[in-house]
């Protein structure tokens, strides 16, 4: 009898257990806007996958590149037909492929040629959609069409190609580590402090979870390895890594709150729901994307690419 009753004691403490776990979980995913036990699981796996790319061979990590902005364009252009907006997936693929190849064989030059070459790409190829009968559309929302997928080539393809560009410079390979890491140690340090100590809205319309705690978080952490990257990965001085830190805590997140607002617009809470607890992966280069342009200029200013 004693021996059931201390059976039922622990099968009761265990179940009591699971829930508040449960329960702290909820709270934590509601202040926060993501699966934390997901989140971390499928970062890590994401990270394992680009460290190895990045030190391993140059060229891998174009072609991963050139993976991550082809489903990240089709993400976005999905999200903009869902909102009435036709963006050929096919042609946007093509085009931002082509942005990115150039950048790795043709550098600065080549990229923004080929930025140009796929935007007329992409216009015939919704021009020549629209003439046939099966998607002929008003002149008024072919033009938005177009314009809409000219915004998606510029905002993925283009943007992430300087992190391509970035990769070819001197010690390249350790300052897209250092872009990585730095917008990495924004988004922790900004979740951290906002989950902890965030209570003030810092724009509640757009992003309802960003607090100014969390941004301060985000800048003390954007220091601290920028700092650290600095010295030890890209050999610079460690006021570089100040500089670092503010233009990354600035790109990162105008990137997040921009595409937080593209995403009210036209309607949708998540890109995709391809990588558990965080969304597509359009919502994890959001940070990255502008991020990429900042890190550049500062190596530009350097004298490293």
């Amino acid at each position: 009898m004693a021996a059931a009753e201390r059976k039922d004691d622990l099968r009761a403490h265990l179940e009591a257990t699971r829930a508040q776990l449960e329960a702290t979980n909820a709270r934590i995913e509601a202040r926060a806007g993501r699966n934390l036990v997901f989140a971390i699981g499928s970062g890590l796996l994401f990270g394992a996958i680009f460290l190895a790319s990045l030190f391993f061979l140059k060229q891998l990590f174009v072609v991963l590149v050139a993976l991550i902005v082809s489903i990240a364009l089709v993400e976005l252009s999905t999200a903009f037909r869902v909102a009435g907006r036709r963006v050929p997936r096919v042609g946007v693929v093509l085009g931002g492929l082509l942005i990115v190849g150039a950048a790795a064989f043709a550098g600065s030059r080549g990229m923004l040629l080929g930025l140009i070459a796929a935007s007329v790409l992409l216009t015939l190829w919704r021009l020549v959609e629209g003439l046939l009968p099966k998607w002929e559309v008003p002149p008024r929302t072919l033009v938005r069409d177009v314009f809409s997928g000219l915004f998606t080539l510029v905002y993925v393809a283009f943007l992430a190609s300087f992190a391509v560009l970035l990769v070819f410079g001197e010690r390249g390979e350790w300052w897209v580590f250092a872009l990585v890491a730095t917008v990495v140690s924004v988004d922790v340090g900004a979740y951290a402090a906002g989950v902890t100590l965030g209570k003030h809205k810092m724009t509640p319309r757009i992003s309802p979870n960003k607090t100014w705690e969390g941004f301060l978080g985000a800048a003390f952490a954007a220091a601290l390895v920028g700092v650290v990257v600095s010295v030890f990965a890209l050999q610079q001085p460690w006021w570089l890594g100040i500089i670092l830190g503010i233009v990354v805590l600035f790109t990162a997140t105008g990137g997040d709150l921009t595409e937080s607002l593209i995403k009210r617009n036209l309607g949708v809470k998540d890109m995709s729901s391809w990588i558990p607890g965080h969304g597509g992966f359009l919502d994890r280069l959001d940070s990255l994307l502008p991020s990429a342009v900042g890190v550049y200029g500062v190596a530009l200013v350097v004298g490293v690419v």
